[in-house]
């Protein structure tokens, strides 16, 4: 059984899409990379459990496109 929750729990995710397109408007590649550590880290912190983090990270490393090259960039 799935620990990792993926159903959308946003009253509106378009919004919350907008929040994390907008937090990287105006900052460079490197700079952009760092803000989603940063982001990453603390949201992983906030979930405090290793065998969900573990199941998103899969998830995430299986829906990569092969032209990603690994960035997840398109």
């Amino acid at each position: 059984m799935s620990a990792l929750d993926t159903t959308s729990r946003f009253p509106d995710p378009d919004r919350a899409y907008r929040l994390l397109v907008e937090a990287h408007r105006g900052l460079d590649d490197a700079t952009s990379a760092a803000l989603d550590t940063r982001l990453v880290l603390i949201l992983a912190n906030h979930i405090g459990d290793e065998r969900v983090l573990a199941e998103a990270i899969a998830l995430a490393k299986e829906t990569l496109a092969p032209s990603d090259g690994g960035t997840g960039q398109g």
